[in-house]
């Protein structure tokens, strides 16, 4: 009878699971929730509940432009905590943060621009294009009849995409502490372990 080394099962599954609700934190934290929330709510203004005029279509291209712009831009912000104790953000530049303001005993340089950082607002703009393309409200507004022959495709779309993102997400984990989010007192521990991602 052979002896089998005895593994610990619940020490995998407690791996997979804590890799799984990273991965899920690191998918919520891909589009800014402001952005979010003030789309949801100017959108149904602007789109008049789906019965747009011209007007109404401008207004909402706009506010769809300017949401993308946020969520792409705050990819590209972080925050730390200066000598004096207080966050301070700043915008990730090839050299560090920029502007440098109260950084007298931090080193800016740690948070450099990375290829990680191009990736998360690739998608960031993705997934805020299919959330707020395909809300019944801007449907009814722009293309009012794709929403009865490509039923399928309002289905399936979000979840693919959410999927997508999802495994970029794993592949190029977020470490940033953008504007609105407070700065961990480790965090420029974890930007010289991933200097290229």
């Amino acid at each position: 009878m052979a002896k089998f080394k005895n593994a610990n099962p619940s020490s995998s599954s407690t791996s997979i699971s804590d890799k799984t609700f990273t991965s899920l934190g690191n998918l919520i934290k891909l589009l800014p929730t402001g952005t979010v929330f003030i789309f949801q709510f100017l959108n149904l203004v602007l789109t008049n509940y789906g019965h747009c005029s011209p007007v109404n279509k401008v207004l909402t291209s706009t506010l769809i432009g300017l949401c993308g712009f946020s969520c792409a831009f705050s990819c590209f912000t972080d925050s730390y905590k200066g000598g004096d104790g207080l966050d301070h953000y700043g915008i990730v530049t090839v050299n560090g943060l920029w502007p440098s303001s109260g950084s007298d005993s931090v080193d800016l340089s740690k948070y450099k621009l990375r290829i990680g950082d191009f990736v998360h607002a690739f998608f960031s703009v993705i997934v805020f294009a299919v959330l707020s393309l395909l809300d019944s409200n801007t449907v009814q507004c722009f293309y009012p009849s794709f929403e009865a022959t490509e039923k399928v495709l309002l289905m399936v779309l979000p979840p693919v995409i959410g999927a997508v993102s999802g495994l970029a997400f794993m592949v190029f984990p977020n470490t940033r502490h953008g504007i609105g989010y407070s700065s961990s007192t480790d965090s420029s521990d974890k930007y010289s372990s991933d200097d290229e991602s």
